[in-house]
């Protein structure tokens, strides 16, 4: 490094945390600082931090589910750090309250993030983006239960009109962004999107890609907003094939209106 010259920042990754059956908690990190996203259990996060020599400089919720925050009271008894989240989800850690529009960056990393409101999966659910406009360079999608690879959440609050607008404006991000949700449930979604659509020769090579994953253990999230545009079905249900689908299966009638789809899509997936 010549003199004068400034030191490059370190580079940021997400780590993935495994907890409980299926879920994925997330460490946004350095090398030298971490956030969490969505700690539902306190006992790997601390494990992952002490492990790699993270000091937690932030905490972020998603909605107010206790596979999400029932950590967050013991990483508080550790750590006196921020706790991002959601404005009108009533979770009473949250310090710093969020909705849409409002950006911020991470203590500590820097990352700077934008918030979206996404209900559905329960009425204040938020996202946070980050689109790489202060150069990190990261696109980057942190959307909880709200958008799955390969599916979307139960709409244990909200409607299908909220979820559908929802998913809809996750859609619209960039194609290229990274989409860390919360679960391993990409295999199962895959079965159901083949039910739906058994045509889709896209879907089909995903479906080998994921299952190969799975069969060596390797995680199959993230995924991309391009691949989950091109595969997912709560985000074709205006696609006139998946129409036809559905209405052939007698869950719909002929002709039916594209929220409706989406409401049946939801529906069938919730016994499938």
């Amino acid at each position: 490094m010549e003199a004068g010259e400034a030191a490059a920042p370190p580079a940021l990754r997400v780590l993935p945390v495994p907890a409980f059956n299926d879920n994925y908690l997330w460490l946004i990190h350095d090398g030298r600082h971490a956030a969490v996203v969505d700690p539902g259990d306190a006992e790997p996060i601390l494990a992952a931090l002490r492990d790699r020599g993270l000091a937690l400089t932030a905490i972020l919720l998603t909605h107010h589910h206790r596979d999400h925050i029932g950590g967050v009271p013991a990483l508080l008894q550790r750590f006196d750090v921020p706790v991002f989240g959601p404005r009108h989800d009533g979770i009473a850690a949250v310090t710093q309250p969020l909705g849409e529009g409002d950006r911020f960056a991470v203590p500590g990393i820097g990352l700077e993030l934008a918030v979206l409101d996404v209900p559905g999966h329960t009425n204040g659910h938020i996202a946070y983006v980050a689109d790489g406009t202060r150069g990190e360079g990261a696109r980057w999608l942190f959307c909880g239960d709200t958008l799955f690879a390969g599916g979307c959440g139960r709409l244990f609050e909200g409607t299908p009109a909220q979820m559908a607008a929802s998913l809809d404006k996750l859609a619209a991000l960039p194609p290229e962004t990274e989409v860390f949700c919360a679960h391993e449930y990409t295999l199962s979604n895959l079965r159901f999107a083949l039910a739906v659509e058994p045509g889709n020769e896209a879907l089909r090579a995903r479906m080998d890609v994921e299952t190969n994953k799975r069969q060596h253990g390797v995680a199959t999230v993230p995924s991309t907003i391009a691949v989950e545009r091109a595969t997912n079905p709560f985000l074709r249900y205006r696609d006139e094939s998946i129409a036809q689908r559905l209405a052939a299966a007698g869950k719909v009638a002929a002709g039916a209106a594209p929220l409706a789809v989406f409401a049946a899509l939801r529906e069938w997936k919730n016994h499938f």
